[in-house]
Parts: structure tokens; C-alpha cells; sequence
């Protein structure tokens, strides 16, 4: 979520105790002008409903005010609507209609607002097609216009111009484009090396305030900068650059470049060769397969190893390790960076003739498998390698 110009823009998320601390400081001073209030995170308004309601007072009068809900489709529904209507002030009473955004079905709203010291209680109906709403909306605190801005500050995580890669990630791609020409981004990647986050693809309540989504992408990291290029020339997008990824630096290592490369290539043959032989030697297993991800640039090692698990049964333990090899930053570099995962684990019957079908844990299967000691692994790699090991504490490669 970013900083957004509008003053209607951004969700609000707050807990109970946060508000009581906000309310305690949200005291103004006394002033003979009109002064802007927000109500956020306002339950009982609409069922998983991301509410703003802003009012603009002279002293404790209402003088007007407006209500921007975000609100599901349909229920049960990941896609988002949403409404924003200028509502008449009646004493006591805020009313007004609009036209939902998505949807464009009609909005009627008739509120009737009451204060009780520093609470207030909210209560009527909000019509949004045939649906009628029945709202019940109290103890609500309500905001200071620079304490509301405040919450809207967040950050997509997209870096332009990265100085190297110990922040985000090099297979790690965000594109930031308008919500208007987002499909046909979307649609022009059909057919590249690239995958595409399905949860990047939801148009949350922020992106619909924004008037425009992240989308996120994993890719090759040597083709990385080409899709940038492209992304950033295509209409509707106002920013693209990395964002963080699968690499983190303590299983990250760093080395100079000239011994594995063919040309300009990186030799993923020889590197995949190198990391299989010192896993099996650190986990005492056999390499069983090798595989380079085209679209990810990422590498699957499967190694496997007689299981303790029934050692009378025979059964194999298959360890399977991703790795992620890249220049050290963005354009030329004589440094290359590799990152290793954390070995997981499966179970199998590889014995001849008829074999035993074995399933995992349910929780197993979630997490992608235990994840296993690597009996120092990173160190050994680092040996292999001539490499130098990233120093989180000073922040530099040591």
C-alpha cells in the first residue's frame, strides 16, 4: 500500500487497542476554521466492508462529508467494489446516493449519526441494488486528517534502480500499472518466460482506491532487465524494478564470475554440477536430477538417501533443494550470487517390484515438506566456490 493523493484513498486496518490509543490522541486544539475528521475500520457498517467515512465540521457541526466502502462483489468474492458518495448532512441524519464503481449499481445511504463523548454510533441502511443493509456501526473514533495520512503510508516493495541485489531479489519483478490498462498489460505477457502471481492478479480495495495494481512477476534473472524494459514501455505503467524474492541473504553466497561462465553466459551445467556434488556429500546422498527452470531461472536438485524412517522397509528419503544463481546487481557485474534453499523432505518406495505407495502429512504437503538440517552446506558451497558470506550485522560481504 503507498501514499495516495487523494484524501479518500487507503484501507485502514486498525485494532481496537489502536484505537483507543489514537482517540487519546487525537485531541485537537480549538479552531474558528473547519477542520477535517475520518472514521476507518468502522464495524457493523457492511459485512468485510473497508470503510471511510470523512467529515468536515465547524466546531461539532457536520458540515458534509463523504463515504468511500469497498466492499466483495458477491459474497464469498475476492473481487472488490466499491462506492464513493457525497452525503447531505440533516442534523443528525447523512444521506445521499451514487453509482457503484465496478458493478454500476445504484447506492442510496441514510445514516443517522450519534455522538456520545468521544464515541460515535452509526446507524441506518445502505442500499446497493435490491441489497438493503441494515447498519449498526458503534464506539467509533474518529481520526485527525494528519493521523488518517499517516496510516496511508506503505510501500509496493518495487525498486527501480537497485544497487545490488541484498535487498530485493533478482528473479523478483514488480510492475505498478493503471487498474484501466492492466488486462492488456497482462495480456501482452502471453507467451513470455515469465510467471505471474495469481494473488497479484486480485484488485484489493488500495488498488482500487490507487486507480492502480502491482502486478508480480518471477522471471529468469538474465532476462530480467529485458521484461523491465518492456514493461516500462508499455501504456499504463508507471513503475517497474525488482521487489523481494526466494534469495535471502544468509543462504546467499557471492564469488567472481570469470571461472563459471561460457562467454557471457553463466555455465548453469558446471554450477549445477558443482552444488549437486558438495550437497551429496554434506547430506551423504546420491544426485538423482537436475533441472533449470525456463521461466524462473531457478534450479531443482533432487538427491535421494535410504530413509530412517523403517529401515527394515527399504524406503528412499528424497531431498529436493531449489538454488537461484544471478549476477551480484543489475547489468555487468564480475560477481556472481547463488542462494540455496534449506533441503525438504519426501518419502518413497523405490524398491523393484510391487512397492508400497506412501502419502505425506497434510501439513507436510502445505509447507512444501520438512525442511532439513543441511549439515552445513552454505559453508561447504563457500569453499567450493572461493565465495564470501553476506555479514547482516555490517550489512557488507565478508
Amino acid at each position: 500500500m503507498r501514499a495516495l493523493p487523494l484524501l479518500l484513498l487507503g484501507l485502514v486496518a486498525t485494532s481496537a487497542p489502536a484505537l483507543a490509543q489514537i482517540k487519546l490522541q487525537s485531541k485537537a486544539a480549538p479552531s474558528n476554521g473547519p477542520e477535517t475528521r475520518y472514521f476507518t475500520g468502522m464495524d457493523g457498517l457492511m459485512d468485510n466492508a473497508d470503510v471511510i467515512l470523512k467529515e468536515t465540521r465547524q466546531g461539532k457541526a457536520v458540515t458534509s462529508a463523504v463515504l468511500d466502502v469497498c466492499y466483495p462483489a458477491a459474497k464469498g468474492s475476492d473481487r472488490k467494489d466499491r462506492f464513493v458518495a457525497n452525503l447531505a448532512v440533516n442534523g443528525p441524519t447523512l444521506s445521499g446516493s451514487t453509482q457503484s464503481v465496478a458493478g454500476k449499481q445504484p447506492v442510496t445511504i441514510k445514516l443517522t449519526r450519534k455522538q456520545t463523548g468521544d464515541n460515535f454510533e452509526f446507524r441506518g441502511q445502505i442500499t446497493i441494488g435490491q441489497t438493503v443493509t441494515e447498519v449498526a456501526s458503534s464506539d467509533n473514533s474518529d481520526l485527525s486528517e494528519k493521523e488518517f495520512q499517516d496510516n496511508q503510508t506503505s510501500d509496493d516493495g518495487i525498486t527501480q534502480q537497485p544497487k545490488d541485489f541484498t535487498d530485493v531479489s533478482p528473479e523478483s519483478v514488480g510492475v505498478r500499472v493503471k487498474l484501466e490498462q492492466a488486462a492488456d498489460f497482462l495480456k501482452s505477457l502471453k507467451g513470455d518466460p515469465v510467471e505471474i502471481s495469481t494473488s497479484s492478479l486480485a484488485v484489493t480495495c488500495d488498488a482500487m482506491r490507487a486507480g492502480e495494481q502491482t502486478i508480480n512477476l518471477t522471471v529468469d534473472p538474465e532476462h530480467a532487465s529485458a521484461l523491465l524494459a518492456k514493461a516500462k514501455s508499455a501504456a499504463g505503467v508507471t513503475a517497474a524494478g525488482w521487489t523481494s524474492g526466494v534469495v535471502e541473504m544468509d543462504r546467499t553466497i557471492r564469488f567472481a564470475a570469470a571461472d563459471w561462465r561460457d562467454g557471457d553466459k553463466i555455465n548453469r551445467d558446471k554450477i549445477a554440477t558443482t552444488i549437486s556434488n558438495v550437497l551429496a556429500k554434506t547430506l551423504s546422498a546420491k544426485p538423482a536430477s537436475s533441472t533449470w527452470n525456463a521461466n524462473t531461472g531457478k534450479l531443482k536438485l533432487v538427491l535421494k538417501r535410504p530413509s530412517s524412517t523403517y529401515p527394515t522397509l527399504g524406503l528412499t528419503e528424497n531431498l529436493e533443494v531449489t538454488a537461484l544463481v544471478s549476477p551480484d546487481r543489475p547489468g555487468t557485474s564480475d560477481r556472481l550470487i547463488l542462494w540455496v534453499s534449506s533441503p525438504t523432505s519426501s518419502t518413497s518406495d523405490d524398491s523393484a517390484g510391487a512397492r508400497l505407495v506412501l502419502s505425506e502429512d497434510a501439513a507436510s504437503d502445505e509447507e512444501g515438506g520438512e525442511a532439513k538440517d543441511d549439515n552445513g552446506a552454505i559453508d561447504a558451497l563457500i569453499k567450493e566456490f572461493k565465495a564470501q558470506r553476506w555479514d547482516a550485522d555490517k550489512s557488507a560481504w565478508k
